[in-house]
């Protein structure tokens, strides 16, 4: 099975110069938790709402005086529609992600996350790998 078979077609991105405010009220109106960042429509990062609660607390003044571009994750790892399933699983267990922008002719054309792989049948043993990779305990004492 192909990741253009589940993954979510109709994706909302920003441009690098929206405000951190403009990202959580998408996300919100939305309920997502990542956005793919723009610039002359190629993916140039990704943001997520870690990055709005963890990278913007850190920063003075209010979130819309703080631009996408400075707590975005640059150059993320994307996907393409024709990549297998396990392909995909893969990637985000070596990355560590949860969300895999999917990617066409420089343009994103979808987005999977877990969930998707978890809810299909033919790929939720690989995204019980997949989480359970990226989901390791990396501290070696508590």
């Amino acid at each position: 099975m192909k990741v253009k078979d589940i993954m979510t077609k109709s994706v909302i991105s920003l441009n690098d110069d929206d405000t951190v405010e403009k990202s959580a009220q998408i996300m919100q109106q939305n309920n997502i938790g990542a956005v793919p960042v723009c610039k002359n429509g190629k993916v140039i990062g990704i943001v997520t709402d870690r990055d709005i609660a963890i990278r913007s607390a850190f920063q003075s003044g209010g979130t819309e005086s703080k631009f996408v571009r400075d707590i975005m994750s640059s150059n993320p790892v994307t996907g393409s529609p024709d990549m297998n399933l396990e392909d995909a699983s893969k990637i985000m267990s070596q990355k560590q992600i949860r969300r895999l922008p999917i990617v066409e002719n420089k343009s994103v054309v979808g987005m999977v996350s877990l969930g998707d792989l978890a809810v299909n049948p033919k790929s939720n043993t690989q995204a019980g790998d997949a989480l359970s990779s990226i989901s390791q305990n990396n501290y070696s004492a508590f």
